[in-house]
Protein backbone atom coordinates (compact mmCIF):
# COMPACT_ATOMS: atom_id res chain seq x y z
CA UNK A 1 0.00 0.00 0.00
CA UNK A 2 2.77 2.44 0.92
CA UNK A 3 4.69 1.66 -2.29
CA UNK A 4 1.56 2.35 -4.36
CA UNK A 5 0.99 5.69 -2.63
CA UNK A 6 4.60 6.73 -3.05
CA UNK A 7 4.41 5.86 -6.76
CA UNK A 8 1.57 8.40 -7.14
CA UNK A 9 3.64 11.37 -5.94
CA UNK A 10 3.77 14.11 -8.55
CA UNK A 11 1.48 12.30 -11.03
CA UNK A 12 -1.95 13.18 -12.43
CA UNK A 13 -3.40 10.08 -10.79
CA UNK A 14 -1.87 11.23 -7.53
CA UNK A 15 -3.63 14.59 -7.84
CA UNK A 16 -6.97 12.81 -8.28
CA UNK A 17 -6.37 10.56 -5.28
CA UNK A 18 -5.30 13.61 -3.25
CA UNK A 19 -8.55 15.36 -4.26
CA UNK A 20 -10.62 12.41 -3.05
CA UNK A 21 -8.66 12.19 0.21
CA UNK A 22 -8.98 15.93 0.91
CA UNK A 23 -12.75 15.96 0.34
CA UNK A 24 -13.14 12.83 2.47
CA UNK A 25 -11.17 14.60 5.19
CA UNK A 26 -13.55 17.58 4.94
CA UNK A 27 -16.64 15.47 5.58
CA UNK A 28 -15.03 13.44 8.33
CA UNK A 29 -13.53 16.51 10.02
CA UNK A 30 -16.97 18.09 10.29
CA UNK A 31 -18.24 14.88 11.91
CA UNK A 32 -15.21 14.90 14.21
CA UNK A 33 -15.86 18.49 15.28
CA UNK A 34 -19.49 17.71 16.02
CA UNK A 35 -18.49 14.68 18.10
CA UNK A 36 -16.13 16.82 20.16
CA UNK A 37 -18.55 19.70 20.59
CA UNK A 38 -22.05 18.23 20.41
CA UNK A 39 -24.02 18.50 23.63
CA UNK A 40 -21.13 17.20 25.71
CA UNK A 41 -18.07 18.58 27.49
CA UNK A 42 -15.47 19.12 24.72
CA UNK A 43 -12.57 18.24 27.03
CA UNK A 44 -14.04 14.87 27.96
CA UNK A 45 -15.04 14.12 24.39
CA UNK A 46 -11.57 14.91 23.06
CA UNK A 47 -9.92 12.95 25.86
CA UNK A 48 -12.01 9.86 25.08
CA UNK A 49 -11.31 10.16 21.34
CA UNK A 50 -7.57 10.60 21.82
CA UNK A 51 -7.38 7.71 24.28
CA UNK A 52 -9.09 5.38 21.82
CA UNK A 53 -7.08 6.31 18.76
CA UNK A 54 -3.81 6.35 20.71
CA UNK A 55 -4.46 2.92 22.23
CA UNK A 56 -5.38 1.42 18.85
CA UNK A 57 -2.38 3.00 17.13
CA UNK A 58 0.16 1.86 19.75
CA UNK A 59 0.52 -1.80 18.67
CA UNK A 60 0.61 -0.77 15.00
CA UNK A 61 3.36 1.76 15.66
CA UNK A 62 5.38 -0.57 17.87
CA UNK A 63 5.00 -3.89 16.07
CA UNK A 64 3.58 -3.49 12.55
CA UNK A 65 4.98 -0.49 10.66
CA UNK A 66 8.73 0.08 10.20
CA UNK A 67 10.26 2.12 13.00
CA UNK A 68 10.89 5.81 12.31
CA UNK A 69 14.30 6.90 11.10
CA UNK A 70 16.47 8.67 13.75
CA UNK A 71 15.80 12.13 12.33
CA UNK A 72 12.03 11.63 12.76
CA UNK A 73 12.05 11.83 16.56
CA UNK A 74 12.64 15.59 16.67
CA UNK A 75 9.89 15.98 14.06
CA UNK A 76 7.50 13.94 16.19
CA UNK A 77 8.34 16.18 19.18
CA UNK A 78 7.29 19.20 17.13
CA UNK A 79 4.12 17.42 15.99
CA UNK A 80 3.19 16.62 19.60
CA UNK A 81 3.53 20.18 20.89
CA UNK A 82 1.85 21.82 17.88
CA UNK A 83 -1.16 19.52 18.06
CA UNK A 84 -1.31 19.94 21.85
CA UNK A 85 -1.59 23.71 21.40
CA UNK A 86 -4.23 23.27 18.71
CA UNK A 87 -6.37 20.96 20.83
CA UNK A 88 -6.17 23.10 23.94
CA UNK A 89 -7.23 26.22 22.03
CA UNK A 90 -10.00 24.36 20.22
CA UNK A 91 -11.44 22.94 23.43
CA UNK A 92 -11.41 26.42 25.01
CA UNK A 93 -13.19 27.85 21.96
CA UNK A 94 -15.83 25.11 21.90
CA UNK A 95 -16.35 25.59 25.63
CA UNK A 96 -17.29 29.25 25.07
CA UNK A 97 -19.02 29.43 21.68
CA UNK A 98 -21.70 27.75 19.57
CA UNK A 99 -20.36 25.12 17.20
CA UNK A 100 -21.68 26.76 14.02
CA UNK A 101 -19.98 30.06 14.99
CA UNK A 102 -16.64 28.76 16.20
CA UNK A 103 -16.05 26.05 13.62
CA UNK A 104 -16.20 28.24 10.47
CA UNK A 105 -13.77 30.76 11.98
CA UNK A 106 -11.30 28.01 12.84
CA UNK A 107 -11.52 26.47 9.38
CA UNK A 108 -11.54 29.82 7.56
CA UNK A 109 -8.35 31.11 9.14
CA UNK A 110 -6.35 27.99 8.29
CA UNK A 111 -6.38 27.58 4.48
CA UNK A 112 -5.13 31.03 3.52
CA UNK A 113 -2.17 30.80 5.89
CA UNK A 114 -1.51 27.23 4.77
CA UNK A 115 -1.41 28.18 1.09
CA UNK A 116 1.08 30.96 1.86
CA UNK A 117 3.20 28.62 4.03
CA UNK A 118 3.16 25.94 1.31
CA UNK A 119 4.38 28.55 -1.18
CA UNK A 120 7.22 29.62 1.14
CA UNK A 121 8.26 26.17 2.41
CA UNK A 122 7.42 23.74 -0.41
CA UNK A 123 7.74 26.17 -3.35
CA UNK A 124 4.17 25.41 -4.44
CA UNK A 125 2.72 27.76 -7.04
CA UNK A 126 -0.93 28.50 -7.78
CA UNK A 127 -2.68 29.97 -10.78
CA UNK A 128 -4.70 33.18 -10.65
CA UNK A 129 -7.85 31.04 -10.91
CA UNK A 130 -6.83 29.04 -7.87
CA UNK A 131 -6.14 32.20 -5.86
CA UNK A 132 -9.62 33.40 -6.85
CA UNK A 133 -11.03 30.10 -5.59
CA UNK A 134 -9.19 30.51 -2.28
CA UNK A 135 -10.62 34.03 -1.92
CA UNK A 136 -14.16 32.84 -2.70
CA UNK A 137 -13.92 29.92 -0.27
CA UNK A 138 -12.46 31.99 2.58
CA UNK A 139 -15.06 34.73 1.97
CA UNK A 140 -17.84 32.17 2.24
CA UNK A 141 -16.41 30.73 5.45
CA UNK A 142 -16.00 34.11 7.16
CA UNK A 143 -19.36 35.25 5.80
CA UNK A 144 -20.91 32.21 7.44
CA UNK A 145 -19.12 33.03 10.70
CA UNK A 146 -20.32 36.67 10.63
CA UNK A 147 -23.89 35.62 9.90
CA UNK A 148 -23.78 33.14 12.77
CA UNK A 149 -22.27 35.78 15.04
CA UNK A 150 -25.24 38.06 14.37
CA UNK A 151 -28.01 35.49 14.59
CA UNK A 152 -26.92 32.66 16.90
CA UNK A 153 -28.31 33.25 20.40
CA UNK A 154 -26.38 30.59 22.29
CA UNK A 155 -23.39 31.54 24.50
CA UNK A 156 -23.66 35.25 23.62
CA UNK A 157 -21.87 36.38 26.78
CA UNK A 158 -18.71 34.40 25.91
CA UNK A 159 -18.88 34.73 22.12
CA UNK A 160 -16.16 37.36 21.62
CA UNK A 161 -13.52 35.39 23.59
CA UNK A 162 -14.64 32.28 21.69
CA UNK A 163 -14.03 34.03 18.36
CA UNK A 164 -10.53 35.15 19.36
CA UNK A 165 -9.75 31.61 20.48
CA UNK A 166 -11.15 30.35 17.17
CA UNK A 167 -8.81 32.66 15.21
CA UNK A 168 -5.84 31.43 17.26
CA UNK A 169 -6.94 27.85 16.69
CA UNK A 170 -7.10 28.54 12.96
CA UNK A 171 -3.49 29.71 13.09
CA UNK A 172 -2.55 26.40 14.65
CA UNK A 173 -4.52 24.58 11.93
CA UNK A 174 -2.26 26.22 9.33
CA UNK A 175 0.81 25.41 11.43
CA UNK A 176 0.00 21.73 11.95
CA UNK A 177 -1.13 21.23 8.34
CA UNK A 178 2.19 22.55 7.02
CA UNK A 179 4.31 20.82 9.66
CA UNK A 180 2.51 17.47 9.29
CA UNK A 181 3.05 17.66 5.52
CA UNK A 182 6.75 18.22 6.17
CA UNK A 183 6.80 15.28 8.60
CA UNK A 184 5.00 12.75 6.41
CA UNK A 185 7.31 13.66 3.52
CA UNK A 186 10.41 13.22 5.69
CA UNK A 187 9.96 9.48 6.26
CA UNK A 188 10.20 6.64 3.76
CA UNK A 189 6.94 4.98 4.82
CA UNK A 190 3.95 7.36 5.25
CA UNK A 191 2.12 4.81 7.42
CA UNK A 192 5.01 4.90 9.90
CA UNK A 193 4.34 8.60 10.34
CA UNK A 194 0.58 8.06 10.70
CA UNK A 195 0.90 5.26 13.26
CA UNK A 196 3.35 7.16 15.45
CA UNK A 197 1.41 10.39 15.04
CA UNK A 198 -1.80 8.88 16.44
CA UNK A 199 0.09 6.99 19.15
CA UNK A 200 1.94 10.06 20.44
CA UNK A 201 -0.96 12.45 19.84
CA UNK A 202 -3.15 10.33 22.09
CA UNK A 203 -1.04 10.84 25.21
CA UNK A 204 -2.00 14.32 26.46
CA UNK A 205 -5.75 14.90 26.33
CA UNK A 206 -6.81 11.69 28.15
CA UNK A 207 -4.79 12.83 31.18
CA UNK A 208 -6.41 16.29 31.16
CA UNK A 209 -9.87 14.79 30.58
CA UNK A 210 -9.50 12.29 33.45
CA UNK A 211 -8.46 15.08 35.80
CA UNK A 212 -11.46 17.16 34.73
CA UNK A 213 -13.84 14.19 35.09
CA UNK A 214 -12.63 13.49 38.63
CA UNK A 215 -13.31 17.09 39.73
CA UNK A 216 -16.85 17.24 38.30
CA UNK A 217 -19.74 17.46 40.75
CA UNK A 218 -21.82 15.29 38.43
CA UNK A 219 -19.64 12.88 36.50
CA UNK A 220 -20.87 11.68 33.10
CA UNK A 221 -21.13 7.91 32.69
CA UNK A 222 -17.93 6.47 31.23
CA UNK A 223 -19.50 3.84 28.96
CA UNK A 224 -21.31 6.23 26.55
CA UNK A 225 -18.33 8.62 26.73
CA UNK A 226 -15.91 5.91 25.65
CA UNK A 227 -18.29 4.69 22.97
CA UNK A 228 -18.33 8.20 21.53
CA UNK A 229 -14.55 8.22 21.82
CA UNK A 230 -14.27 4.96 19.88
CA UNK A 231 -16.46 6.29 17.08
CA UNK A 232 -14.49 9.54 17.07
CA UNK A 233 -11.21 7.61 16.85
CA UNK A 234 -12.20 5.92 13.60
CA UNK A 235 -13.45 9.25 12.24
CA UNK A 236 -10.11 10.85 13.22
CA UNK A 237 -8.18 8.14 11.40
CA UNK A 238 -10.16 8.90 8.26
CA UNK A 239 -10.02 12.68 8.64
CA UNK A 240 -6.45 13.41 9.74
CA UNK A 241 -5.04 10.37 7.98
CA UNK A 242 -6.66 11.29 4.68
CA UNK A 243 -5.44 14.88 4.59
CA UNK A 244 -1.91 13.89 5.63
CA UNK A 245 -1.74 11.33 2.82
CA UNK A 246 -3.15 13.95 0.45
CA UNK A 247 -0.29 16.31 1.36
CA UNK A 248 2.21 13.50 0.75
CA UNK A 249 1.11 12.78 -2.82
CA UNK A 250 -0.37 16.17 -3.81
CA UNK A 251 -0.03 19.88 -3.09
CA UNK A 252 -0.18 20.89 0.55
CA UNK A 253 -2.07 24.13 -0.05
CA UNK A 254 -4.60 22.60 -2.40
CA UNK A 255 -5.36 19.77 0.01
CA UNK A 256 -5.79 22.29 2.84
CA UNK A 257 -8.20 24.43 0.80
CA UNK A 258 -10.32 21.47 -0.30
CA UNK A 259 -10.48 20.17 3.26
CA UNK A 260 -11.94 23.52 4.31
CA UNK A 261 -15.20 22.69 2.58
CA UNK A 262 -15.84 21.06 5.96
CA UNK A 263 -17.93 24.05 7.21
CA UNK A 264 -20.54 23.07 4.61
CA UNK A 265 -20.79 19.64 6.17
CA UNK A 266 -20.52 21.15 9.67
CA UNK A 267 -23.50 23.44 9.06
CA UNK A 268 -25.53 20.49 7.83
CA UNK A 269 -24.56 18.49 10.91
CA UNK A 270 -25.36 21.45 13.15
CA UNK A 271 -28.81 21.64 11.53
CA UNK A 272 -29.65 17.93 11.29
CA UNK A 273 -27.98 16.58 14.43
CA UNK A 274 -27.44 19.48 16.84
CA UNK A 275 -30.78 21.15 15.89
CA UNK A 276 -29.14 24.51 15.14
CA UNK A 277 -31.03 26.77 12.73
CA UNK A 278 -30.00 26.88 9.04
CA UNK A 279 -31.70 29.44 6.74
CA UNK A 280 -31.45 30.45 3.08
CA UNK A 281 -28.65 32.97 3.68
CA UNK A 282 -26.48 30.36 5.34
CA UNK A 283 -27.22 27.93 2.54
CA UNK A 284 -26.06 30.61 0.05
CA UNK A 285 -22.84 31.12 2.02
CA UNK A 286 -22.23 27.37 2.16
CA UNK A 287 -22.71 27.27 -1.60
CA UNK A 288 -20.05 29.99 -1.89
CA UNK A 289 -17.63 27.78 0.04
CA UNK A 290 -18.31 24.86 -2.25
CA UNK A 291 -17.95 27.12 -5.31
CA UNK A 292 -14.54 28.29 -4.07
CA UNK A 293 -13.36 24.69 -3.76
CA UNK A 294 -14.58 23.94 -7.29
CA UNK A 295 -12.73 26.98 -8.68
CA UNK A 296 -9.52 25.87 -6.94
CA UNK A 297 -9.79 22.43 -8.49
CA UNK A 298 -10.64 23.77 -11.94
CA UNK A 299 -7.68 26.14 -11.73
CA UNK A 300 -5.38 23.17 -11.28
Amino acid sequence: MSEWLISLEGTEAGQQVALFLALSAALLHAVFGALQKGRHDPWLSRGAIDFCYGAMAAPIALFVTPWPEPHMWIIFAGVFFIHAGYKLLQALAYERGAYTVVYPVVRGTGPLFTVIAAWLIFNETYSATQWLGVAVLVSGIFGLAIYNLIHVKLDRETLVPALWLAVATGGFVALYTTYDAYGIRATANPFTFLAWFFFLDGLLMPVLALRRWRHMAVRPALKPLMLRGLIGAFVAYGSFGSVMLATRIGKVGQAAVLRETSPVFAALIGWLVLKETVGPRRIALMSLIALGAIIVQLGA
